[in-house]
């Protein structure tokens, strides 16, 4: 079997516009995969320089492949099972701060460079005044970024035309406005000349973006296989659903540097990104979390056999386009095809995505992603939407931790656990109970008219179909 090198597929070359803070599965197969297609469709001409955000990483993998890997798309696409296999050429290598401050900084030095992508988890955007010294490498990823670019803002003696365009993706709300922020507060903390702070202000762009694909990343149970059919001992094999999305908040100048779309990629160019962020939240998210407690209280445990079955799955469909969809004020029809999207994406048959794994902080993730939807529709109808309410139910049934004799896989704060082991013991108050923590909530929902005895109806109604202990 052949090893990947660049001299082996006689890859061509291309100047390093991007410099990618990441090398993770996510990245490599969202970013650096369009990056990659434009370049073969659009003549992009951008090579990705990446940097390792931790000392602990895949430099030493990339390098022994070129940073040469393959992506695998796998799934549903217009109804039919679709399946494609793309080299990716687009990595000019990878950088590791943690061997050599200096040449890191002098990443900034390169002339090309136009874009900062990253994706460094939510919690990697934050400021730390305990970073104090940019003398030594910081800490956070805003940290060795603002390091960076006032080495680049000294190299090139402030020339407004080295300014960047920063496309963060981390899967934080106003991630580019957080970004900016985070750099402008290390530039006070550093003590730095106010030209560079406002340097970063009038010729840097952050952009506010949203992501959207599911990269379960490398296939290890079938790697043996799929390295065989590509003939390429490759250790880096990212698989991807054929889905993606990617919103990018930001002037026209973003989107006439950047332009991806035009290779038939979903890149989306806009002036405000929440609307589909609220979208994606409301539908995707909602779904998620609408069906997880009720679908493993009707004894189903992956997304996909939920969707399949004939009464969850229906049960399912109607909630997003009776309930969900008719709350959101976008273009319905084009709010319709991202339902339907959704929908083939629960039924990838190549992703087995486990109930108990979106179970992570059930209730968070009610108050956020559905209980909008839901009182939407009753401000809007003057009534309580039914299949949003028995999720409702559903979930505070889930977190009685057992149900017919069965453990409920609970993942949660401890708080939250103790609190509905104690509402469950006063069961004849238990939905007042739970209406009224306004900790869950934000809000006291006893006071909303009728839900308390809607809710308790629902209650009961899977408290007799399941039959708890």
């Amino acid at each position: 079997m052949k090893s990947l090198t660049k001299p082996e597929i006689n890859a061509s070359t291309h100047p390093v516009k991007i410099l990618q803070f990441g090398e993770g599965n996510f990245l490599r197969g969202f970013v650096d995969y369009m990056v990659d297609v434009a370049n073969e469709k659009i003549d992009f001409n951008s090579n990705v320089q990446l940097v390792q955000p931790i000392p602990q990483g895949l430099k030493n993998l990339l390098d022994k492949q070129d940073s040469l890997y393959h992506v695998l798309l796998q799934g549903l696409k217009n109804g039919k099972s679709y399946e494609e296999t793309r080299l990716i050429t687009c990595l000019e290598g990878i950088n590791n701060p943690y061997d050599s401050y200096e040449d890191y900084l002098a990443l900034g030095e390169n002339p090309e460079l136009r874009f900062i992508i990253s994706n460094t988890t939510e919690a990697g955007i934050q400021f730390d005044p305990e970073d104090k010294n940019p003398g030594i490498l910081p800490k956070t990823f805003p940290g060795k970024l603002s390091a960076l670019l006032y080495h680049r803002f000294v190299h090139f003696e402030g020339d407004p035309s080295k300014g960047l365009i920063l496309i963060p993706c981390e899967l934080i709300d106003k991630n580019g406005e957080n970004l900016k922020k985070c750099i402008l507060n290390y530039a006070s903390l550093w003590e730095l000349p106010t030209h560079f702070s406002e340097w970063i202000e009038q010729h840097c762009i952050f952009c506010n973006t949203l992501v959207d694909r599911i990269v379960p990343g490398f296939p290890r149970d079938t790697i043996a296989e799929i390295q065989k059919n590509l003939g390429y001992e490759d250790n880096l094999v990212v698989m991807a659903e054929p889905f993606h999305l990617w919103v990018i908040e930001g002037p026209a100048e973003v989107e006439k540097e950047f332009p991806l779309h035009k290779a038939g990629l979903d890149v989306k160019f806009v002036t405000n990104q929440t609307p589909y962020r609220t979208r994606k939240v409301r539908i995707l998210n909602g779904a998620h979390t609408s069906l997880v407690p009720y679908a493993y209280l009707q004894g189903l445990r992956t997304v996909r056999e939920s969707v399949e079955h004939p009464e969850v799955g229906a049960w399912l469909r109607e909630l997003i386009f009776e309930e969900i969809v008719p709350t959101l004020d976008m273009d319905q029809t084009e709010l319709k095809a991202f339902a339907d999207a959704v929908l083939e994406r629960f039924a990838n048959p190549f992703i087995v995505h486990e109930l108990k794994s979106i179970a992570l902080n059930s209730i968070s993730k009610f108050k956020v992603r559905v209980l909008p939807s839901l009182l939407a529709y009753h401000e809007q109808k003057n009534k309580w939407p039914e299949k949003l309410i028995t999720a409702f139910a559903a979930t505070i049934l889930f977190y009685k931790g057992k149900v017919a004799g069965e453990a409920m896989p609970l993942n949660d704060d401890q708080e939250i656990l103790e609190f509905f082991a104690q509402a469950w013991n006063d069961r004849e108050n238990l939905v007042t109970t739970v209406l009224q923590n306004t900790s869950l909530w934000g809000q006291d929902l006893s006071q909303q008219k009728g839900l308390a005895s809607v809710l308790e109806q629902a209650l009961l109604q899977l408290e007799g179909v399941l039959s708890p202990s």
